[in-house]
């Protein structure tokens, strides 16, 4: 039945066909796409519920809402010049129910490359088996263009990955990036730019190997997985890919476009020893190739100290996975005193790890691996679960936590802040997140809705490191936060730097309009506390008001609980030691060290 989709061009074929399906109990349809009527063979009224004649509104209407977005590619991907496709989705029929059919067609082109006609078979399939394959298909492709997804992917790319290293040989992943796709979609419509995607994703099967993998991995991206190819030949298989998408232009419902992509090449094994590594090194090269002005490709190379920069980040990272596992991740309390009688308002939770042998390893030294690596958000997670549990056992406490930029788009990191905070006024109140001016500015509209949501919530948001970024006034309105944080670099000896002393000023005058309360951080000396007293700051915190602390000040020593994968461990170090470490806060701790990227 599959193989009946050719064009239907005599009467005895028809007729022949008609009794064909009738035996089978499936339907074909003739579609003219120029007069958007349908012609229907077989029992339609029994297999659809819907008399024959030209019932193409009737037959849409059947369509499953749950599958509209599969039967909309199928249709586009087909009239956007695909000579043959298939796919499978859901009608509501009025007496069968909810079907599984399986729609197997073929599209006529005019002179012009317009579709004008499409004809197929639909074929009903046992409910219980479809779903299970449907269930499977989607675990494992791209429901758009039905390419492997990112985790088939990356599957495929620890395989290629082991199979080099085996075998000694060369391999390479390619992250080829859709340029201004956005633009399409914008201009056009989500049809155009789907029509684009699954055009492109054509072009690149046809330019690579048969035994190369290739996946979707993003919205506007698709990964490559090259196994067993020479160094040499990489270049020529990129050059392939831009000269087959720039060459002609892509045919969509909106009508032709041009579009171009940019390539980001990682050839392995080299330095690499994981697939996340390799993912990461691609996003950097596309990232490249983008800078370079588009339509082309960079090729990520590997120096001496870029291989041993990326051996000790692997080595943190393994660290950093191991102290989660034993709970040896670590609150330090550094206070926040209102600037005119120096009370003691909150405390700000600095991430800290306390290694086997008693050693305190400070932020710095691992968090940029951490956002580097992709493990940021578990750790923004099990952040927030400490703090939500501390602030539930002691109702004195009030803690400010950080979380990164990327954690504003953490769809999980929200459900989990909503789960835990939701009618919980008693506890979000005294909590403050703390976001970054940058990642406040890289997504405004994804911050502005984590900061809507969190304060809905009851919690209060601050803007860390403010000044260190370009905030404009509109940037600061939109994002309507409580707080801004002023940078420490501008703060520190503000009395030998009156410049620094006048920008302060000035961003206090900026928070000042808006209503918000500011907190100068990294206050050193009384006579800084003075200064900024004077210009009227709200809060501050620094070594003028307490170092950070590994012992919470609303607990005894030794008395705090274990607490979701945080180990609360009774202090190895006097408080002399504590210091000391803080103090090397930039510096290099034996055992975790975050060397300077080369």
């Amino acid at each position: 039945m599959h193989d009946a989709t050719h064009i239907i061009s005599t009467a005895e074929e028809l007729a022949r066909l008609r009794a064909a399906l009738s035996a089978a109990g499936d339907v074909a349809y003739d579609w003219d796409l120029t007069t958007d009527t349908i012609h229907w063979s077989g029992d339609v009224c029994r297999a659809l519920g819907i008399p024959h004649g030209d019932q193409r509104a009737a037959f849409a209407a059947l369509v499953s809402q749950e599958d509209l977005a599969a039967h909309s590619n199928f249709l586009t991907r087909l009239q956007s010049g695909e000579s043959q496709f298939e796919c499978e989705y859901r009608l509501q029929l009025p007496e069968r129910g909810e079907s599984w059919v399986h729609d197997r067609a073929s599209a006529e082109f005019d002179e012009s490359g317009k579709a004008v006609r499409q004809i197929g078979i639909l074929r009903f399939m046992d409910s219980d088996l479809s779903r299970a394959g449907r269930r499977e298909h989607l675990a494992n492709f791209d429901p758009l263009t039905g390419h492997f997804n990112r985790a088939r992917l990356r599957e495929a790319l620890d395989h290629s990955l082991n199979f080099t290293k085996r075998y000694e040989v060369n391999g390479a992943y390619l992250l080829v990036g859709v340029d201004k796709l956005t633009m399409v979609n914008q201009a056009l419509g989500h049809e155009a730019a789907d029509a684009v995607l699954l055009a492109i994703g054509d072009r690149m099967d046809r330019c690579l190997r048969a035994s190369d993998v290739i996946g979707r991995v993003g919205g506007d991206r698709f990964g490559a997985v090259l196994s067993n190819v020479p160094e040499a030949d990489i270049e020529a298989a990129t050059d392939k890919i831009l000269d087959a998408v720039r060459g002609t232009p892509i045919n969509t419902p909106e009508g032709p476009v041009y579009a171009t992509v940019s390539i980001g090449a990682v050839p392995f094994p080299g330095a690499i020893n994981t697939s996340q590594d390799v993912m990461m090194r691609a996003d950097a090269a596309l990232q490249k190739a983008k800078q370079q002005g588009r339509d082309c490709t960079s090729m990520y190379t590997f120096s001496a100290e870029q291989k041993e920069h990326h051996k000790s980040c692997i080595v943190i990272a393994e660290q950093v996975q191991r102290a989660l596992r034993e709970k040896r991740l670590r609150f330090a309390y550094q206070p926040i005193v209102d600037s005119v009688t120096r009370e003691i308002k909150l405390h700000e939770c600095l991430l800290r790890i306390v290694q086997p042998d008693g050693q305190i390893v400070v932020a710095g030294q691992f968090m940029p691996v951490v956002e580097d690596l992709g493990m940021i958000r578990s750790v923004d997670r099990t952040v927030l679960e400490r703090a939500v549990d501390e602030l539930k056992l002691y109702p004195d406490a009030h803690m400010a936590i950080n979380v990164s930029g990327l954690t504003t788009t953490d769809r999980s990191w929200m459900r989990s802040a909503i789960a835990m905070l939701r009618g919980r006024p008693d506890i979000a109140e005294r909590m403050v997140i703390e976001i970054t001016e940058t990642a406040g500015l890289e997504d405004l509209e994804a911050c502005c809705r984590f900061v809507s949501t969190l304060r809905d919530l009851g919690c209060e948001i601050a803007l860390d490191d403010f000044g260190a970024g370009y905030t404009s006034f509109r940037h600061l309105k939109q994002l309507a936060v409580n707080k801004v944080k002023i940078d420490g670099s501008f703060v520190r000896k503000i009395g030998e730097n009156p410049e620094n002393l006048v920008f302060i000023r000035t961003l206090i005058d900026l928070a000042r309009t808006f209503g918000l309360e500011t907190v100068a951080e990294c206050v050193e000396t009384e006579e800084e506390a003075d200064l900024l007293l004077n210009e009227g700051i709200h809060y501050m915190q620094g070594y003028a008001f307490g170092k950070p602390d590994l012992t919470a000040p609303w607990t005894a020593i030794g008395s705090q609980p274990e607490l979701n994968g945080f180990g609360i461990l009774e202090s190895r170090e006097t408080p002399e030691e504590t210091a000391d470490a803080e103090e090397t806060e930039e510096g290099v701790l034996p055992g975790m060290a975050y060397p300077a990227p080369a």
